[in-house]
Formats: structure tokens, C-alpha cells, sequence
């Protein structure tokens, strides 16, 4: 143990997450992205959407025939900094969208959540939100201290995701990237562990069976639930346990 401005500091234990097989949900379950065995269902999920609008914010636009997309799945399997997952709806048995832990600093306790590729089964839906769940409840229990979520500055249905399921605006990063040819600002939001108890309790209120009526109804929303979260002071040099 050592002292900064006489806060005692501790190392956090962090395990890696590049050893998780599955993480199984009551609505979904996400496993390790196998590009071969996963791409053709991914691609006809995908491919269900009338245009790429939902790839706007994407580093490419969606591929156009399923060579294409095995192609760029494969790509995307090949990151090698990435912890990339496939999300298969329980209800269909099948995949229906991507989800990956980012910027993996295990020496410092961080990681960010990316590369979301939601195809129209589960946009919008209880499949989405527990997917996201899972992987933050898992990050945390792995020993993780801090969890990121970074988006396009004009994506705002990324920004409303982040914001509804925890997430904490944080600033934006101006003229951070180029990309698709445009100039992008960054927005930076995050959830750190002495948040995520309380955000924890929520989420799980809201995801359980009697939170929805026989027509698949919330009887009540997520941000009703989260509201009386705090933010723990980022300034604060607290002692990493």
C-alpha cells in the first residue's frame, strides 16, 4: 500500500475479461463472437433493416451482400484489443446483434463498452438493454473500476443509451477523429464502481418478469428507477479497492 495526498491507495484486483465464455440473462445471452459460425444469422439480422442508417456512426457502412459481411465480421473478430460478443435473442434462439469491451487497462481498472452493432430485433427492446446489463455487471464483478462509453458527438441515440442505463456525461473530446471523410467530436460518459451498486439495483428492478404486463409493458421506466443515483465526485482521489 502507498499514499497519495494521504489517501491510503490499494491495487485493485482486476481479472481479465478475455476469459469469458457466456454470460447468460433471462431475455438473452452473449457469447465469445465465433465470425464463422455466427455470420450468417448476423447478416440476415442485420440485412432486416430497410437502409444503413444505423451504421451512420459505425467505422464502415453496413456490407451489402453477405460476402461483404463476412468479410467485415471477420475483420472485426481479428481486433486485437477488443473482447468482442455475440448477442443471441433467448425468445429466437439466434444472434441478433455485436457488443465488445474496449480499452482494456486492466493495471488501472478500466474498460469501455463499443463496437454495438444492434440490428432491428433487438433495437428498442428488453434484448438491448439486458445485453448492455450483462456486460456491465460482469466488468464490475471482474474487478473493473471505471467503465467507459464513447460516442460521435451527433450520435444522439448512443448518447440517450449511455445516459438512460447509468452512464455519467463526462465532456466531449473536440475534433478527436476523422472519420467517414467528417470532422467527429467524442462525448465521453462513465460508470464507476461506487456508482454501480445503485444502478445495479435499477436495472435489475426493471428487468424482472413482474416490472412487465402480459403484453410485454413496462409498468415502470428505467429512468424513474435511476433517479436516485448520485454521482460519486470524480475528484476525489478515492483508494482503489
Amino acid at each position: 500500500m502507498h499514499f497519495v495526498n494521504g489517501v491510503p491507495r490499494i491495487a485493485a484486483a482486476v481479472e481479465s475479461c478475455q476469459a469469458i465464455t457466456s454470460l447468460v440473462g433471462q431475455y438473452c445471452s452473449l457469447e465469445p463472437l465465433d465470425a464463422v459460425k455466427h455470420c450468417n444469422d448476423l447478416y440476415t439480422a442485420c440485412a432486416s433493416a430497410p437502409d444503413g442508417r444505423d451504421w451512420t456512426y459505425l467505422t464502415e457502412e453496413r456490407p451489402a451482400t453477405l460476402e461483404a459481411f463476412r468479410t467485415w465480421l471477420t475483420k472485426r473478430a481479428e481486433e486485437a484489443h477488443w473482447v468482442i460478443f455475440t448477442i443471441f435473442c433467448a425468445r429466437r434462439n439466434r444472434p441478433v446483434g455485436l457488443a465488445s469491451h474496449m480499452r482494456i487497462d486492466t493495471v488501472n481498472g478500466s474498460l469501455a463498452l463499443g463496437g454495438l452493432t444492434w440490428s432491428p430485433l433487438m433495437k428498442r427492446t428488453i434484448v438491448g438493454t439486458e445485453a448492455l446489463y450483462l456486460l456491465l455487471k460482469n466488468a464490475f464483478v471482474l474487478g473493473y473500476r471505471r467503465l467507459e462509453w464513447k460516442c460521435d458527438a451527433l450520435n444522439s441515440a448512443s448518447r440517450k443509451a449511455a445516459e438512460r442505463i447509468g452512464f455519467r456525461y463526462e465532456g466531449t473530446f473536440r475534433q478527436m477523429m476523422v472519420r467517414k471523410g467528417r470532422s467527429r467530436d467524442t462525448q465521453w460518459f462513465s460508470i464507476l464502481d461506487g456508482e454501480w451498486p445503485v444502478i445495479d439495483e435499477a436495472i435489475s428492478h426493471w428487468l424482472a418478469k413482474d416490472n412487465f404486463d402480459e403484453q410485454g409493458q413496462q409498468n415502470q421506466r428505467l429512468s424513474t428507477l435511476l433517479r436516485p443515483t448520485k454521482m460519486v465526485d470524480g475528484g476525489v482521489d478515492r483508494a482503489a479497492v
